[in-house]
């Protein structure tokens, strides 16, 4: 649409949108017993055939998984997952209870899938001096377990035998706690009903506050739980076929509520209005369907987008999380076209019969009413729009600054709540042999290739590099494995797995280290291990996290560029979507990695940004933002229709929104904050960034920026050239008006 153009005429049939909304609404009761039995029934076979939940990185062609992969070639005995099962006692030095430590390794190397288990108490023949990790007080030391599989994906029943096999040491009054992946199979399982019940009763009072009624209130929270539960069933059901994340469920329960609740919202807000200028409810319903609708379903749509694009990343851990929180848009897109309308067939006339104050919907477009709050809010935006832009520019520009410091990584054990197995296990070995030794580092030197006069020169050379090595607190003799073909040593790091002069250590030893002690040699070296996976895992996620802006960022432009027809109007929304996200990067930064607060929020020291959450947080409140921008714009663009005033139809569609928009960012807001209290420091994370970037989005960006810039721009929104005119499809958010029925 070029800038002096516009259609004349609004669409005069309610579409297919439209009907199936009002048949639902006349339906009602086939509706509802449609969604029970998908309900009940996905539950079913989700107890009955589900999968379980697990995290499992999957590096392919990193130096971390190619050294595993040689490793295991050639001695599968050291080259499984390993973790420390660690042993304390206040009162004695544990070589007086050696019985029991014999009788529980000789039990741990019975069990399936474990490779080996190291005694600690060994003792060697030559000095007489324990060969295993002991405290210089022998108080405390750690039995190494090598499985040959991850022992995350061995689930709960694999835990119990491993309890039965340490349960001698537990009578005799060793403190037993188990770190690494065993560690985390043992935590508790995430509880996230405290944090929904806290959610859904923020959302509760948001919605009384905001529009009065209570059924009005009630009615978008049974639609979003309905949404949820049935997403989560899928989620499970997929889970028995495909790895998810153990933090799936919790992501998709926040999206899901999230986006759940603002759809339902979004239609109740245009139906009360119908109603209250006297419409059928069953028509009303089917209006609200196919006006808000569209923009509900092209949002929805836009959001999955978004999610999608996680795979751009190229590694399946990211892009299974991108799929989990989709799984939940789209119940709730589909519980939104169909369910809401039951429900306000099923409530009729009665919506705004239990109230605590006196109901309030949107404003009708052509009256009159009384111009206060938004509207003259809208008009002072209008007469100032350059005061309003600097002003929103400046306080995100503030909040983004701690974004520039930001360094990803792995949140360790350390972070956890001492009520954790791991993170008890953590501060034991902490304690007894240095904070390093909680993620060791594994050298391995592939000599294959060498012939063997010059293997005696490449033990020499290897073992000179790795003396005195900085940044390390010890290195192990280097050992030959069985076939002879392969060096190892482990490198216990200064400092923990989480810090950044770790992550230091690890590319130093790959970029320069290593590489000059095979210098000559046909060897090749490799750093790998859990710490070292990390460190990749992290690496990769940095580089691929501009990919994956692109990505998305270029999938939303052409989205909004699609439904609106404004090159102007898709540039602007992709630029202020990407500002709000930086302010909400910088708010994490504060908080997380600076300790602003952190305490507050039960994290102990400060910890960096878990390596995947930029990325997340970047896909989902990117298409959540777009929720407000559609809802918005298609306001916007429906005025501009009408009237051609482009100014005029800023103010208009902000001050008929802004309460809904205000009202849905409080109740998403409020759903992600209650995940603060979760023990899980990934999940306070996401919770509290993408809380923020809700917030900051509809308000400072949603409620000043937009308007502002669109006041400024006036006519040249909607401009686009001809040519492309003549391309795009048409795609009409804003659906007909109840004016213009067939």
């Amino acid at each position: 649409m070029t800038a002096g153009n516009r259609p004349n005429a609004v669409p005069s049939a309610r579409g297919r949108l439209g009907c199936l909304g009002e048949w639902c609404a006349r339906h009602f009761l086939a509706v509802f017993v449609v969604w029970l039995a998908a309900l009940g029934g996905l539950q079913g076979l989700n107890k009955a055939f589900g999968g379980s939940f697990s995290d499992n990185f999957d590096l392919p062609g990193t130096q971390s998984v190619q050294g595993l992969d040689v490793l295991r070639a050639h001695d599968p005995k050291i080259g499984g997952t390993s973790s420390p099962i660690v042993l304390h006692d206040a009162t004695r030095p544990l070589a007086d209870v050696s019985g029991p430590v014999n009788t529980t390794v000789a039990a741990l190397q019975k069990l399936p899938h474990v490779l080996t288990a190291a005694n600690p108490l060994l003792v060697s023949s030559k000095g007489g001096q324990t060969t295993g990790p002991v405290s210089a007080d022998g108080r405390t030391a750690y039995i190494t377990v090598r499985f040959d599989t991850s022992p995350l994906l061995l689930g709960q029943d694999y835990l119990d035998g491993v309890d039965r096999a340490v349960a001698p040491l537990r009578a005799a009054g060793v403190q037993v706690e188990y770190g690494g992946p065993l560690g985390e199979l043992a935590r508790p399982k995430p509880d996230d009903r405290r944090s929904e019940a806290i959610g859904f009763g923020a959302a509760v009072v948001v919605l009384l506050a905001g529009f009065g009624s209570v059924l009005a209130a009630l009615m978008p929270l049974v639609a979003a739980l309905v949404g949820v539960v049935t997403g989560l069933a899928w989620l499970g059901l997929l889970a028995a076929a495909f790895t998810f994340s153990t933090v799936s469920p919790t992501l998709a329960t926040m999206i899901g509520l999230g986006v759940g609740i603002d759809y339902a919202l979004f239609l109740l807000t245009r139906h009360r209005q119908n109603v209250m200028d006297g419409m059928d409810p069953a028509v009303s319903a089917g209006w609200a369907v196919a006006t808000n609708g569209r923009a509900v379903l092209v949002s929805g749509c836009t959001v999955i987008i978004a999610l999608a694009g996680l795979w751009a990343s190229g590694i399946s851990y990211v892009g299974r999380l991108g799929t989990a929180a989709g799984l939940t848009v789209v119940t709730a897109v589909l519980a939104a076209l169909t369910l809401v309308p039951a429900l306000l067939g099923l409530i009729g006339r009665r919506i705004d019969r239990y109230h605590v104050r006196t109901p309030v919907a949107e404003k009708a477009p052509e009256t009159g009413e009384d111009k206060a709050g938004w509207h003259r809010y809208a008009l002072r935006i209008a007469r100032h729009p350059w005061r309003f832009l600097i002003g929103g520019i400046v306080v995100v520009g503030v909040l983004a600054i701690p974004l520039f410091s930001m360094r990803l990584g792995h949140i360790g054990d350390g972070a956890d709540p001492t009520g954790f197995t791991d993170r008890r296990a953590y501060d034991l070995m902490s304690t007894a042999f240095g904070p390093g030794s909680n993620g060791p580092l594994t050298i391995v030197i592939d000599g294959t290739a060498v012939p063997p006069t010059d293997w005696n020169t490449l033990v020499r050379q290897v073992t000179k590099a790795l003396t005195g090595l900085p940044g390390a607190a010890s290195v192990s003799p280097l050992q030959t494995t069985p076939d002879g073909d392969l060096l190892t040593a482990t490198v216990i790091p200064s400092a923990s797995p989480q810090d950044a002069a770790t992550t230091t250590l690890v590319n130093h030893l790959r970029d320069a280290v290593l590489p000059q002690a095979v210098a000559g040699t046909a060897a090749h070296p490799y750093v790998t291990g859990f710490t070292a996976v990390q460190v990749d895992f992290a690496r990769l996620l940095a580089e691929r996290l501009p990919l994956i802006i692109a990505v998305v960022v270029c999938l939303a432009f052409l989205i909004i560029l699609t439904v609106f027809h404004g090159v102007l109007v898709a540039l602007k929304a992709a630029a202020l979507n990407v500002v709000s996200i930086g302010a909400s990067y910088g708010v994490l930064v504060a908080v997380f990695q600076w300790g602003w607060g952190g305490p507050a929020l039960g994290v102990h020291g400060t910890v960096p940004i878990e390596s995947y959450v930029p990325m997340m947080m970047f896909a989902i409140v990117f298409g959540l933002s777009m929720d407000y921008e559609i809802f918005l714009l298609s306001r916007v663009h429906e005025a501009w229709l009408r009237t051609g005033d482009s100014h005029g139809s800023v103010a208009h569609a902000l001050e008929i929104t802004a309460r809904v928009i205000t009202c849905a960012a409080l109740i998403m807001a409020s759903v992600f904050a209650a995940f603060l209290i979760s023990s899980v420091i990934v999940v306070k994370m996401l919770g509290l960034g993408l809380a923020v970037s809700v917030l900051i989005d509809a308000t400072v960006v949603r409620l000043v920026l937009v308007p502002a810039t669109m006041t400024l721009l006036g006519r040249n929104n909607w401009w686009a050239p001809r040519w492309l005119e003549r391309i795009l499809p048409r795609i009409n958010t804003e659906g007909p008006t109840p004016g213009h029925r067939p």
